[in-house]
């Protein structure tokens, strides 16, 4: 249990880093104080974990039809559906939320590479058989 919780944690902390790193690096990306900058890394990993799976499901075709690149359109508007929602946060449009969003992607990505040890885990449950209800 609490393997889980101290990388949850460790998770939250490399997701501020980044986001903190992303407004230093875009003018654009800025926070009113620390509390704003912690909740919108809590926020921003809850909207990844829950709403972004059911949106690739929804934009499957959009996202097959352009190679997948609509991945990167999904994530800028996560990441402006988060400023909008944390009254701390602001990001100045579209743009600077689309390469923010692919910095604080590839720097949580090579983080959690380095932190955990180069593993990278699927958290999903994946059935050892197939049922025959499923086929």
């Amino acid at each position: 249990m609490f393997d889980n919780l101290s990388s949850f944690f460790i998770q939250w902390a490399v997701t501020a880093l980044s986001l903190w790193l992303a407004s230093l690096l875009f003018k654009g990306v800025r926070f009113d104080g620390t509390g704003s900058l912690v909740l919108s890394a809590l926020l921003l990993g809850f909207v990844n974990a829950v709403l972004r799976p059911i949106l690739i499901v929804l934009t499957l075709p959009l996202t097959l039809l352009s190679f997948g690149l609509f991945l990167l359109v999904l994530n800028a508007l996560l990441l402006m559906l988060v400023s909008r929602l944390i009254k701390g946060f602001s990001l100045s449009g579209f743009w600077t939320a689309f390469f923010a969003s692919i910095f604080i992607t590839l720097l949580g990505l090579v983080a959690g590479l380095v932190l955990f040890g180069g593993e990278v885990k699927w958290n999903a449950p994946v059935p050892a058989q197939m049922h025959p209800r499923w086929i």
